[in-house]
């Protein structure tokens, strides 16, 4: 009999849940830094375990090997051994800009030595790391259960400054990675400052104070252009050299290294110039030495004849002297990774000081009402002490007692005259004062000392005092500018009292130009895939083939893992040139904009990258098209030219037009583009220039033409509106049918039809009746039957353009348009490209063509590449017209 505990599952199931729950774990739990605090999990969780042990200065140094036990045994159950490397790093002044750890003992060097075993080193915390748990106890942040429920420990400490932004972090997840530089104490405390006062500040204004990165081992950063890319977008790089001078040592001249680039093994660095003078790479070498000590200090000696800035060139040419910084702003914000701009990590560290400060005053207001609640039945009781002491004595027990002073008539009138507080109805009723439970318990509590003139007087000073702060605190949380006012106090005194100067120098790159002035602006071929994979590849990596070919392998797709998984396959392709923007709609009618150079470059079989690397998309949303806006100069403002439009056309036949001047003040998060209800989505996106005739291409085989004017100019048929509206009927649709293409009619240009099994044909608009005003049912475009298959997509095409069609299994064949046969409106066309079984064309895009890479010149440059020559197919026979 059958176990009922047991059941079946499936294996590919049960293991891509697994891999997601550990990728999370990773993601969540291990290798990324939280925004708040800006510590990993094990960071915090070392800290935590020094707090608990009370190690702050001036106390003395505990043995790490207690630290990294305490640690694993009460907190981090992964042993000493994986937590001691971590202890170590935090408190290594070469690899941290603020040390949060103060070490004594062998904790490595700059060489890439490594520290004493943990049972030699000791470590407290430094002033500064301390100041991460300041006010913890006062119900500043949350605490949970340890992994094995018998102590709590804090999901984030209350971080008195921006840990984040002034240590910076590294971390590899699982599928993503953070990579962040560090930063001026003092520069990033007056920046968070700024932008509480100016919350609309912008990037270049956060920049005025934090310069840049400020790395612990000096040197020098090449340019400001990689500074603001990272500040503004959350990635970037920068160039880092570092620090040399040439000096005179007789008739010769040295080179001597005083600061080396951050994370660079400065063994590994001399072992590296001594192989360049070895190999005769750099011939004026004759010796190069380590004098260095605390301080770097590597001397290059040359030969008599020897140009030192030559050589200093060459340097920074073959070795680390200079290196990249990649940047990459990636942490944990409310439960979820996130790329950061500077602007977002400071909000993000602000709104979490704010809550810090609320929770901390709301912890002192109640502690301040629960001393003025004693103060209060204490100076109650002295006044009228005579009586007090009378009920007490005529009482047979305290219980009794209790009860008779709790039931004494004490007047209003006589409290306010004392200079009592009344705390609200809950302490009056009538004109009598009630006392509470625990003002009864405090009075029986009363010492005879107490009854002294003194101290009667110290107890009326110290209730005064908790009256002021208790005004104070309920200030605080009624007033937004208090609590910004708290914060920017709290880090000035930090400022005051840790900062240091800055290490790290910023010169401007020789000749610095844009990056994107660095990029050839070549054609190119973007294609994406269903499930979000994006690439580019060049154009020159598809050959021209002839009409009816099998094509080349256009991209690697991912297959179906599991029954209920489903294939990825090619969705869509267009060309551009690098330095384009790429405007994406998605189907939610969202519009994000990235340049055509920043899509991560792949071979013609590569799989591509998730676009969610690269577009902060929501959930829900999918891209559903794509608006190439070509770059005339990368300040142009004519690329927003006001004489431009943006027409739309959704799934259910509705199409609208917005002037594209609306669309470029655009964000990294999107912004709305059209409002669509519920259901529908958007299909297609074309720039006109407001006197365009549109056509509307349906999966049916409809097709309607009208005008964007109409017969009058008046009344036009497509009105230019606003980004967030909804828009106007384009086409009426039959049951079932759907829009898959928005055209326009271009000088010189035909109707291009393609159907899912691979047809399609060439018909001149004019064939095409022009309807007075839109919303019209349309005319047949292509005869669609079981052989054609509907219809996937229509373009409109001149006779010097090449497709590219592109299949669901990822084929791919690129054509010229010249091959294709121009046919009747109602006919079914011809073979475009031959379908293996169960295969259909996905996508259809035209080519940006060069001249060396059309026409006959095409074979040749592939046979010179080694490719076979690509074999001219014959035509397949034309589909016959319906009658």
């Amino acid at each position: 009999m059958q176990d009922p505990n047991i059941r079946p599952i499936s294996v590919a199931e049960e293991v891509k849940n697994s891999f997601l729950d550990y990728s999370m774990s990773v993601i969540i739990a291990r290798a990324l830094p939280d925004v708040r605090d800006g510590l990993k999990p094990s960071q915090r969780r070392i800290l935590y375990a020094m707090h608990e042990l009370s190690l702050y200065p001036p106390k003395k140094h505990m043995k790490c090997a207690k630290i990294c036990g305490d640690t694993s045994g009460n907190y981090h159950p992964h042993g000493e051994a994986v937590i001691y490397p971590t202890l170590v790093h935090m408190g290594q002044p070469w690899a941290i800009r603020e040390p949060l750890i103060d070490p004594q003992g062998n904790f490595g060097s700059v060489e890439g030595d490594p520290p004493a075993a943990m049972r030699y080193t000791e470590a407290r915390m430094t002033q500064l790391g301390g100041t991460l748990m300041s006010d913890m106890e006062k119900e500043t942040v949350d605490f949970v259960p340890n992994y094995d429920e018998r102590l709590t420990e804090p999901t984030v400490f209350p971080a008195a400054f921006p840990n984040l932004i002034v240590n910076g972090g590294t971390g590899i997840a699982v599928g993503m990675a953070t990579n962040m530089p560090p930063h001026n104490l003092g520069e990033v405390v007056d920046a968070v400052c700024a932008q509480i006062d100016n919350p609309q500040i912008t990037c270049s204004e956060l920049q005025a104070h934090i310069k840049g990165p400020d790395f612990p081992t000096g040197c020098v950063i090449l340019g400001t252009n990689g500074i603001r890319e990272y500040m503004e977008t959350g990635h970037g790089s920068v160039r880092i050299r570092g620090q040399a001078e040439i000096v005179e040592n007789g008739n010769r001249e040295q080179i001597v290294i005083t600061e080396i680039p951050f994370n660079v093994n400065r063994a590994e660095l001399v072992k590296r110039i001594a192989e360049l003078a070895n190999e005769k790479v750099i011939t004026e070498i004759s010796g190069v030495r380590d004098e260095s000590d605390e301080n770097t200090r590597v001397v290059i000696d040359l030969k008599r004849d020897a140009r030192g800035q030559v050589v200093l060139n060459n340097l920074y040419k073959h070795t680390a002297l200079e290196s990249s910084f990649s940047i990459h702003m990636l942490a944990i914000d409310g439960g979820k990774p996130r790329v950061l701009s500077m602007k977002d990590a400071i909000a993000c560290y602000v709104e979490h000081r704010r809550e810090v400060i609320i929770r901390r005053t709301r912890f002192l207001l109640k502690q301040a009402e629960f001393r003025a609640e004693k103060l209060e039945a204490q100076l109650l009781a002295l006044g009228h002490l005579d009586d007090f002491i009378k009920i007490i004595r005529d009482s047979k027990s305290r219980d009794e007692a209790r009860e008779r002073l709790k039931a004494y008539n004490f007047a209003v009138s006589t409290a306010e005259q004392l200079g009592i507080l009344i705390r609200g109805q809950a302490s009056v009723i009538g004109d009598r004062y009630i006392f509470t439970d625990k003002q009864v318990e405090d009075i029986l509590e009363l010492r005879l000392y107490q009854l002294v003139g003194l101290e009667r007087d110290k107890i009326k000073a110290d209730y005064d005092e908790v009256l002021v702060s208790i005004r104070d605190f309920m200030d605080i949380l009624a007033r937004e500018a208090r609590v910004l006012q708290i914060i920017k106090d709290e880090l000035q005194a930090i400022r005051l009292k840790h900062a240091t100067p800055r290490l790290t120098r910023i010169e401007a790159a020789e000749g610095e130009i844009e990056n994107i002035d660095l990029i050839p602006n070549d054609p190119t071929v973007v294609t994406m895939t269903h499930l979000g994979s994006i690439k580019r590849t060049a154009t020159a990596e598809y050959r021209v083939q002839g009409r009816g070919g099998k094509g080349l392998k256009g991209m690697e797709t991912r297959e179906a893992q599991g029954e209920d998984e489903a294939s990825d396959f090619v969705e869509r392709l267009f060309s551009a040139h690098l330095h384009d923007f790429l405007l994406f709609f998605t189907n939610t009618g969202r519009m994000y904009v990235e340049r055509v150079h920043q899509i991560p470059e792949a071979s013609r079989t590569g799989k591509g990258r998730s676009i969610k690397n690269m577009l902060n998309l929501r959930a829900e949303e999918k891209i559903a098209a794509v608006l190439i806006l070509e770059a005339q100069g990368q300040e142009d403002e004519a690329m927003w030219a006001a004489d431009k439009y943006v027409l739309f056309a959704t799934k259910d036949g509705t199409v609208k037009k917005t002037a594209l001047e609306e669309f470029k003040n655009y964000r990294k998060d999107g912004i709305i583009a059209i409002k669509l209800d519920e259901g529908n989505d958007l299909v297609d996106v074309v720039l006109t220039d407001g006197n365009k005739e549109v056509c509307l291409v349906t999966h049916e085989g409809m097709c309607a033409r009208f005008h964007e004017t109409g017969d009058d100019p008046e009344t036009p048929n497509l009105r230019a509106i606003g980004r967030n509206t909804a828009g106007v009927r384009g086409i009426t649709l039959d049951d079932g049918d759907f829009i898959v293409s928005c055209i326009t009619n271009e000088p010189d240009t035909m109707v291009l039809v393609v159907s899912e099994n691979g047809l399609g044909k060439r018909t001149a608009f004019d064939e095409y009746r022009l309807l007075a005003n839109r919303g019209g049912k349309g005319v047949t475009t292509m005869n669609v039957t079981e052989k054609t298959g509907k219809v996937v997509a229509a373009k409109a095409v001149h006779d010097k353009d090449e497709l590219m069609l592109m299949t669901t299994k990822g084929q791919s064949v690129r054509i010229r348009v010249c091959d294709i046969r121009e046919t009747g409106r109602n006919a079914q066309g011809v073979k475009l490209m031959g379908l293996n079984e169960g295969e259909t064309i996905q996508d259809v895009a035209t080519v940006v063509t060069d001249e060396a890479d059309s026409g006959e010149e095409a074979a040749p440059a592939a046979a010179e590449a080694g490719a076979e020559p690509a074999q001219e197919s014959p035509p397949a026979e034309d589909a016959p017209a319906a009658e």
